[in-house]
């Protein structure tokens, strides 16, 4: 029995020595891989500086822009502001020349009987003024004849 107990506890230590070499195989192969994890986490902390750093430079740029936008939007506000008042200085002077027209109108319509007076006698005095400039016309013509007359004879 003894030879048993010799025989199992040489078992138990080739088991054992078998156990340690697969154990240390597997831990040769995991070292390994940390080191390719390790080098892949070294090249990624460099890559994320690089886009820390260009980041931080877009931040800059895009606060840049965004103040650049706004103070053209300022301006702009002033623009948009000087547009609305000329179009409120048209529209009152539009309402200017409405109101004169309505007004226009309205004494044009009651004075009516007096503008038609008017007319008449201005064309009564264009009547007589035409009248007039062909009797001075005729008499020059008259006068003209006579002085013909007068050096012919």
């Amino acid at each position: 029995m003894e030879i048993i107990l010799y025989l199992s506890a040489a078992i138990a230590a080739i088991a054992f020595f078998v156990l340690v070499i697969y154990l240390a195989s597997t831990l040769k192969s995991l070292r390994g891989t940390l080191d390719s994890v390790s080098d892949t986490l070294k090249g990624l902390e460099t890559q994320l500086e690089g886009v820390t750093s260009e980041t931080t430079l877009l931040l800059q740029k895009t606060n840049a822009l965004a103040e650049d936008l706004q103070q053209k939007s300022e301006r702009l506000n002033t623009v948009v502001e000087a547009v609305k008042d000329v179009g409120t200085t048209v529209s009152k002077f539009n309402g200017s020349l409405q109101n004169i027209t309505h007004t226009v109108d309205r004494q044009i319509e009651e004075n009516k009987d007096k503008i038609s007076q008017i007319v008449q006698w201005s064309n009564v005095f264009l009547e007589l003024k035409d009248k007039w400039q062909e009797k001075r016309q005729a008499k020059k013509e008259s006068d003209v004849k006579e002085l013909q007359r007068a050096r012919s004879h």
